[in-house]
């Protein structure tokens, strides 16, 4: 059931098919209760995951994105997620330059045999996206100065608080 009674949002999770979809569907057969508005595209690995997959999902309407791989250590690749904590990490920093707000992006890494962590990263994560509601559309920017609009929002953002939060 959706965390909010009557109301889903767009959230797109890329699991792991080795470690985090095996958590998911640990948690299925425990019968954990889950909220519904996660939608899984599932990938071989998360080092896979491009991070102009997770753009591409806030393009396209996604409220929010979880990424969840193999713990650190335990990749059935060796070292993708390694490769998917560097890029992960640099993507959170660069989502604002974007105008995507980097509380509706979130990695995490969960092992086959950690159903009830699962249920509560998604729980957790559901509940923080309904909290910030629907993102903005970036649909109806079509024209190069559309686009440029945008750009000049996402450059002047929210503002930071070391600089007197007027964004300069």
């Amino acid at each position: 059931m959706s965390a909010v009674p009557g109301r889903e949002l767009r959230i797109i999770g890329f699991l792991c098919n080795w470690c985090s979809y095996g958590g998911a569907d640990t948690a299925g057969v425990s019968r954990f209760e889950q909220p519904t508005d996660l939608r899984v595209v599932r990938v071989p690995c998360s080092g896979r995951i491009d991070p102009l997959f997770i753009v591409r999902a806030f393009l396209n309407g996604a409220d929010g994105v979880l990424v969840s791989g193999c713990h650190p250590g335990d990749c059935h690749y060796s070292e993708g997620n390694y490769h998917a904590r560097r890029r992960l990490e640099l993507l959170k920093h660069l989502l604002p330059a974007a105008g995507i707000d980097p509380a509706r992006f979130h990695y995490t890494w969960v092992s086959a045999s950690e159903g009830a962590k699962w249920q509560q990263t998604v729980t957790d994560f559901t509940n923080r996206i309904h909290e910030l509601g629907p993102a903005p559309a970036f649909c109806g920017a079509s024209t190069p100065e559309d686009w440029a609009a945008v750009a000049l929002g996402a450059a002047n953002g929210p503002g930071c608080s070391d600089h007197g939060g007027d964004g300069k």
